[in-house]
């Protein structure tokens, strides 16, 4: 008899205002093992290209993690080491695809891998995937922001840019690092992971969640922090949809819980 699921998860996706679906998530619990992961990838290089290449990413993550977390005793270190393989199996993927394909295609994927291992997350992020912790009535960015969003924000502190300009510079969303069948420049994948208290919220997204701003995801999870992780994931799309952006782009939104608060 298997336990009881020790995670409440829920994915939701959204095309937005574009003309296409270059998102792609994916979630499992492994409730034998007390494990669970969620992947989200954000394609891009227009249709037929970036759904292809975040599918790639989809694809190598499971490879790279279910046969290890579909065994009755899965090892730590195999499934740590699976991160980074998961990345490079992708990018690989995206690699041969463009050769394949010729005509000088050009196309790649965002990677944020979220595993986690009993109350223990562990992630790999390429790209501006956000991944938040809402803990305590805070809320926090614990992965890397692999755009010249950190950059520019910095220059908002030093006194340089207003927050308007910042926040509508025409470079922010330029990625600094990217699964595009190259080598890649930036992978953020702690060795240390961040430990699951009680009443926790973790939120994976792609960056069209960020359509709305820290402070409004912050608003949404303290009033739902109690709620069932579908209701949440459904509130900050709602939240999204409010804005009315004639730009905006699709939404992953990945939230995961703990059910048993002791």
């Amino acid at each position: 008899m298997l336990a009881n699921p020790a995670y409440d998860v829920a994915l939701i996706l959204d095309q937005g205002q574009r003309e296409n679906q270059e998102d792609a998530v994916a979630s499992r619990m492994f409730d034998a093992s007390d494990a669970a992961y969620i992947v989200v990838a954000d394609g891009m290089g227009g249709h037929d290209a970036g759904e292809v290449a975040a599918e790639f990413v989809i694809n190598a993550w499971r490879e790279a993690l279910d046969p290890e977390l579909e065994t009755k005793s899965p090892s730590e270190s195999n499934l740590i080491d699976a991160l980074p393989l998961a990345a490079m199996l992708a990018n690989a993927a995206v690699s041969n695809h463009c050769e394949e394909q010729g005509q000088g295609l050009q196309m790649g994927s965002t990677l944020l891998g979220v595993l986690i291992l009993g109350r223990r997350v562990f992630w790999i992020s390429i790209g501006d995937s956000p991944l938040y912790l809402y803990r305590d009535g805070t809320l926090s960015q614990i992965n890397e922001d692999h755009s010249m969003a950190p950059l520019i924000d910095a220059q908002v502190t030093e006194g340089t840019l207003t927050e308007d300009e910042a926040r509508t510079h025409p470079d922010r969303n330029q990625l600094t690092s990217v699964i595009m069948g190259r080598a890649i420049p930036k992978v953020d994948c702690p060795e240390d992971p961040v430990a699951l208290e009680g009443t926790d919220v973790l939120i994976a997204g792609s960056d069209g969640l960020q359509y709305i701003t820290d402070a409004e995801i912050l608003a949404v999870l303290q009033a739902n922090s109690n709620a069932l992780a579908q209701d949440i994931a459904d509130a900050l799309l709602q939240a999204v949809k409010a804005k009315n952006d004639p730009d905006q782009d699709n939404v992953s939104i990945g939230v995961v819980k703990l059910t048993k608060n002791e």
